[in-house]
């Protein structure tokens, strides 16, 4: 498909904000934080807000710059909301399944914001639709608003609590009744969620660059198995699990999350220098220049160039308006897709020996195109080098990942690759040299490159 080969990466699954700010025009503040997540996805945004009475909510497909207007967001009046940016793929129901979902509970209204995805959504839809619920879309949060609504007879905390102890899987949560904010994360953290705090008020948020935006001040992550319930009273919290393994998404650090992120005490941008400097070390090649992939190849081809004393430029130019509507051309055009979205400086590759440095090899589609750009504008060599070991196995907890028989790397040996791709050498960086970077081995979910899959699989592929 025409996306396949313009996109060649994991996809993330969506962002999650909420904002606790009485006085506070708190629908254009999760504007602008839903802006500084539109990275972690581009098909589908909505905002719902509280003014205590009533939830309204605005939401649909596209970004979130074509999703709001002035007049949407003056519509949007309250002191507290949530929000959300969501990658969806292709087919299935951008509409049905935007969110915040809405929805009326025996206590009143709730909105409710996912990152992630369960695995045993098969056994608890069973379940649940035994005992009478219809549900109106895909979407693994629904689930959770069902399970939040039949355990509230002993109050919001412990309704929470029952509800999480019964999921499986990885989720960040930001949800809000008409008077009240929460943040839960699941007890394995596979998902990221940070706390806040703006001149007095609460804020929740994916990543810590949506605090940057507003001006407001990091606190601390969200502990795994850990409930956050913001309200007038102020900011209390819970563990609702003690789990001792965590198994945050290694894939936020190679990347999905923004440069400018720092998730449970690592920054972003740091580690992924740090990881261009293991894979010099461990795969030094004698280069002319190393070019990044934009965007997220920058960091590590800056880190990998700088360790070795080699010279770095932008010798890949970005198209940054291609998106998933564009017209895909015809089958006698398909040359046409990645040449469209990243074009060598001819001037810079001519004659060279040239590395050029990626964040991760999936389908190897763009790869294998990127290499034969760069000859065809006279490059003398061309050399492949991957800031992350080899993506051998799809993900079941929010990712959006293709079939194992479609991961190259799944399929063939790293010799095999290089041939496919026609690169002159091909050097992924070690499970080890990841660690190093990251600097520390545990907490960490690397089932894609190990097939150790922590947090369990979905009934249907175990």
């Amino acid at each position: 498909m025409f996306y396949e080969e313009v996109k060649d990466k994991m996809e993330e699954a969506c962002g999650v904000f909420g904002i606790y700010a009485p006085g506070k025009d708190v629908a254009r503040l999760a504007y602008y934080a839903l802006y500084a997540l539109q990275h972690r996805g581009q098909q589908s945004a909505g905002i719902a807000v509280s003014n205590g009475k009533q939830v309204r909510v605005h939401k649909g497909a596209g970004l979130v710059a074509d999703v709001f207007s002035d007049q949407s967001l003056n519509n949007l009046k309250g002191h507290l909301a949530v929000g959300h940016v969501q990658y969806t793929p292709i087919n299935s129901g951008l509409a049905v399944n935007a969110q915040p979902l809405v929805c009326q509970c025996l206590k009143g209204k709730m909105a409710i914001c996912h990152n992630g995805n369960l695995v045993n959504v098969k056994e608890l839809k069973e379940h649940l639709a035994a005992r009478g619920v219809v549900f109106q879309s895909s979407l693994d949060v629904e689930i959770v608003v069902n399970l939040i609504a039949r355990n509230g007879g002993g109050g919001l905390k412990e309704a929470l609590k029952k509800a999480m102890l019964e999921l499986k899987g990885s989720y960040a949560l930001v949800l809000m009744t008409e008077d009240k904010l929460i943040g839960i994360r699941d007890p394995y953290g596979n998902r990221p969620l940070c706390l806040g705090r703006l001149e007095g008020s609460y804020v929740l948020a994916s990543e810590s660059c949506a605090l940057d935006v507003l001006g407001a001040e990091f606190i601390r992550d969200v502990a795994p198995g850990e409930i956050v319930i913001i309200d007038q009273s102020g900011c209390r919290s819970f563990k609702f699990s003690s789990r001792s393994t965590e198994a945050l998404c290694v894939f936020e650090f190679i990347y999905f999350a923004r440069p400018d992120s720092t998730i449970d005490g690592l920054n972003v941008m740091r580690v992924r220098r740090a990881m261009g400097r293991e894979l010099a070390r461990e795969s030094p090649v004698e280069a002319d220049i190393v070019l990044p992939v934009p965007d997220s190849g920058i960091a590590g081809a800056l880190g990998y160039a700088g360790e070795l004393g080699l010279f770095f430029d932008m010798g890949l130019m970005k198209n940054r308006y291609i998106g998933r509507t564009f017209i895909r051309p015809e089958q006698s055009e398909r040359s046409l897709a990645v040449r469209l979205k990243l074009n060598p400086v001819t001037e810079l590759v001519v004659g060279k020996r040239v590395a050029v440095v990626d964040d991760s090899i999936v389908r190897g589609t763009t790869s294998k195109k990127i290499v034969k750009t760069l000859r065809n504008r006279g490059a003398k060599e061309v050399h492949l080098l991957i800031t992350s070991p080899p993506v051998i196995a799809s993900c079941y907890y929010g990712i959006d990942t293709s079939e194992r028989g479609q991961l190259i790397a799944a399929q063939k040996s790293v010799e095999e690759i290089r041939e496919y791709v026609g690169a002159d050498s091909l050097s992924y960086l070690s499970l080890p040299g990841l660690y190093r970077a990251l600097k520390r081995e545990q907490g960490f979910c690397t089932a894609c490159f190990t097939e150790k899959y922590l947090l369990g699989l979905p009934k249907e592929v175990r």
